[in-house]
């Protein structure tokens, strides 16, 4: 059973991940994408994707994480584990 979207939000806004920012560099340079081809893949600012894999930005929103996630083609699970 795959947990509600809200747990997403829960694990990823009360803990300083920082697999996160090491996940999303990973997974996009395994897809061979650059930060600026992610961002236009995801929708988001460039700047966005900038400041999550430096770290700057601990705490994206599920929204954002969720359009970084379907660029990618993987699941949030697969960001934030």
């Amino acid at each position: 059973m795959i947990p509600p979207l809200q747990y997403y939000y829960y694990v990823i806004s009360m803990s300083n991940n920082p697999k996160l920012q090491i996940n999303i560099r990973k997974l996009r340079k395994k897809s061979g994408l650059s930060q600026e081809k992610l961002a236009r893949l995801a929708d988001v600012a460039n700047n966005t994707i900038i400041k999550i894999e430096s770290g700057e930005n601990q705490n994206p929103t599920l929204e954002t994480l969720q359009k970084i996630a379907k660029a990618l083609n993987i699941t949030i699970d697969d960001l934030v584990k």
